[in-house]
């Protein structure tokens, strides 16, 4: 009942948080092409192979195979070229039980902040922009429902091609809309971009926790489930003993008033 509740608020999040997220992406996505020669050092694309990787998982186990099948992805990922930014004790917990470089741990409560997600984003914003990496991924369990949660692997730095995580946004469809900057280009997207990468996190955050309640409610469905079961067969199988052995003491009472 507990994860029942707690998932209820998580999905609204994050459903929440889907119309304004889709609809900055689709805007920036528009403005990417409307720019000119505008060029901001968080869209530079390099050649290198560098990459950093934010990994988000859970705090606590006893959520089904979402943390396992998260780190079944990331396992397919080149170690030697990649270091990690872990958002959850567990993400920590793989990479360093993998041997592999972490460069930041960062935990979050059970109803992500803003505020949590904007030191995630300034520190992976800064191995960007100090060459450290050369691109910058993320790793989560997308939500898709109740019973569904995806590992996937999205593109965060450098800020390009804007793609949609939604599923559906066809209402969010903007194509030949014309964008007009007041003041210059520099100064809006110079100030857009920062904020659009911590949004990009916080939904990120959100999309990952609500994974997190729904696949914790669906174990504890399955677990309460088991042991209702089991309960159920042993209390079957202690009265059957039972009665066996309460017709053995009639048999040997019966057998001893006949002698």
């Amino acid at each position: 009942m507990v994860a029942a509740s707690k998932m209820r608020k998580a999905q609204q999040s994050a459903l929440a948080g889907r119309p304004y997220a889709n609809l900055m992406n689709s805007v920036l996505g528009q403005v990417g092409f409307d720019a000119g020669d505008f060029r901001h050092p968080l869209m530079e694309k390099r050649d290198g192979n560098r990459r950093a990787l934010i990994l988000v998982s859970t705090d606590k186990g006893l959520c089904g195979g979402l943390n396992s099948n998260l780190f079944r992805t990331v396992a397919q990922i080149d170690p030697a070229t990649t270091v990690y930014i872990a958002v959850g004790k567990r993400a920590a917990q793989f990479v360093a039980r993998s041997r592999r470089e972490l460069r930041a741990e960062f935990t979050i409560t059970d109803s992500p902040r803003f505020d949590e997600a904007r030191p995630i984003a300034t520190f992976a914003r800064d191995l960007f922009l100090n060459r450290e990496v050369d691109r910058v991924d993320i790793v989560f369990s997308r939500f898709v429902n109740t019973m569904t949660q995806q590992p996937i692997v999205v593109p965060f730095l450098p800020i390009g091609e804007i793609s949609l995580i939604a599923e559906d946004h066809s209402e969010l469809s903007d194509a030949g809309a014309e964008v007009i900057f007041e003041p210059k280009p520099e100064a809006v997207l110079g100030y857009l971009f920062r904020i659009y990468l911590n949004i990009f996190i916080y939904r990120i955050l959100l999309e990952a926790k609500a994974s997190e309640q729904s696949a914790r409610m669906v174990a504890m469905t399955s677990a309460t489930d088991n042991a209702s079961a089991l309960i159920k067969d042993l209390t079957l199988e202690y009265n059957k003993l039972r009665q066996g052995s309460i017709t053995q003491e009639l048999l040997e009472i019966a057998g001893g008033q006949a002698g």
